[in-house]
């Protein structure tokens, strides 16, 4: 107990700490006291610009990686599957695609495209399940059509690059993975339903654990099998597609941060679930502040770091689950 909660206060610490020093880094430079005495007293028109224009990048940064983390936890409950997370399996670029196509015919409804984003992440859900299904869930082939389905969605994301509609090109750049020039209005989107998606998720974790059992175990102990995979499955699509049209398209963040969580404070899904939500935020602002300050005043987005990372790391993590995709 005295280590998993030496690891909630590390991991917290972490995160104000990046959040700080995110704060102070960029094209506008201030030391910690400059920050805190035009915080606290107003006065420093550095500190308003940081305000008004880093501030809710820090936020969007910190909720789209909580909401990626969360979700792939969830998923890999629902498919009892280490691997499964919201990028690689095809539910982040659906929401995507389903949101670029909306807005791009019907152009007016770019602020729905959240909605839009929820529902393509519940269609490529729904092909996942579909597509790998047999008498039972199996991991192999849930990873397999997973990729598919996800190499589907993208290359049809991609087709709209060669339209040459500056609409399109706009579209593109709000839903990629650089935080830039996001407003206030994007924390309160990612605030409310990314906030609804966290605080639906968090209380799931002894329903997560019971999925683990077989599932003649699971419905012995009482628990409904298909209503809580719907359940848990909703959640996980809410938090995927809402992080998705708000933060871009991001892989990884909902394989690297469960299994360093499972690594560190075991597999108990009722503090997986939290570790997650701080280790999502803490790994894409820390992403974004090394994107946007290593190379300034080139940004190099969070999704292409993330990559580099998580690539060789799922290759790993597949070399090291041999008995789970027999």
């Amino acid at each position: 107990m005295a280590k998993r909660f030496s690891v909630f206060l590390i991991l917290a610490l972490l995160l104000i700490g990046t959040t700080i020093l995110s704060m102070m880094l960029g094209s506008i430079r201030v030391s910690f006291g400059e920050l805190i005495r035009g915080l606290a007293f107003g006065g420093s028109e550095q500190v308003d610009v940081i305000r008004d224009l880093r501030f809710p990048r820090i936020i969007v940064s910190i909720l789209t990686g909580a909401s990626l983390a969360v979700s792939g936890v969830l998923l890999q409950a629902v498919m009892r599957n280490p691997l499964a997370e919201p990028g690689i399996i095809g539910i982040s670029s659906g929401a995507g695609l389903v949101s670029l196509t909306v807005v791009t015919i019907f152009p007016m409804l770019y602020f729905w495209s959240p909605l839009f984003s929820v529902l393509g992440g519940a269609l490529a859900c729904f092909l996942v399940y579909s597509f790998s299904w047999s008498s039972q869930l199996n991991p192999l082939r849930l990873i397999l059509v997973g990729i598919a389905i996800n190499a589907t969605f993208t290359g049809l994301g991609q087709s709209f690059n060669y339209r040459g509609s500056y609409a399109v090109t706009t579209v593109n750049q709000a839903i990629s993975s650089i935080f830039t020039m996001k407003i206030w209005e994007d924390v309160q989107i990612i605030g409310l339903f990314g906030g609804i998606g966290l605080l639906l998720a968090l209380p799931l974790g002894k329903w997560c654990n019971m999925l683990a059992f077989q599932d003649d175990t699971a419905r012995n102990l009482g628990l409904g099998i298909e209503r809580v995979r719907l359940l848990l499955s909703a959640v996980a699509v809410l938090l995927a597609s809402v992080a998705t049209a708000i933060g871009g398209l991001i892989l990884f963040v909902g394989l690297l941060v469960p299994h360093i969580g499972r690594t560190l404070i075991g597999s108990n899904y009722k503090l997986l679930l939290p570790f997650s939500a701080l280790g999502g935020g803490l790994l894409v602002l820390a992403a974004d502040t090394i994107g946007r300050t290593a190379l300034a005043p080139t940004e190099i987005p969070a999704s292409i770091i993330l990559a580099v990372i998580g690539g060789p790391f799922l290759i790993i993590m597949l070399r090291r689950s041999d008995k789970l995709l027999k």
